[in-house]
């Protein structure tokens, strides 16, 4: 199972399917998946039975249905529009670094924790 290139509440942009072209925000990650629920969009209809036990009436309830997440991108504001993002390293003077090891090997004492940022080579973007 490979990280996600997205994250809960994120925005993102739908870019294959009936949805394309349309932004909205990741409401759950299914990572087992590889999959992403985003908020509007991928609308089915479910058909509920009533169960006056929970006290649920039947009918037809529309909900928001996962999509595969190599079919959203990050929404960027420079870029007006979706972005593909890499992951990058940052030292402790907010440098950014492609691999962790350039990050350890610029520092006289390895830093204690690197972090890792999704990062826009296009645009010079940070999500995190």
């Amino acid at each position: 199972m490979e990280t996600m290139h997205v994250k809960k509440d994120d925005l993102v942009v739908v870019i294959s399917g009936k949805e394309r072209g349309l932004k909205g925000r990741i409401l759950k990650v299914l990572p087992r998946e590889n999959r992403v629920v985003v908020e509007g969009r991928n609308l089915v209809k479910r058909h509920l039975k009533p169960n006056p036990l929970i006290g649920r009436a039947g009918g037809i309830v529309e909900k928001e249905a996962p999509i595969h997440a190599s079919n959203v991108l990050l929404y960027s504001e420079k870029a007006d529009g979706p972005v593909r993002t890499q992951r990058w390293f940052v030292g402790e003077d907010g440098t950014l670094f492609a691999t962790l090891k350039e990050a350890k090997a610029t520092y006289a004492e390895p830093p204690k924790k690197v972090a890792k940022v999704r990062y826009c080579p296009k645009t010079g973007e940070r999500f995190d």
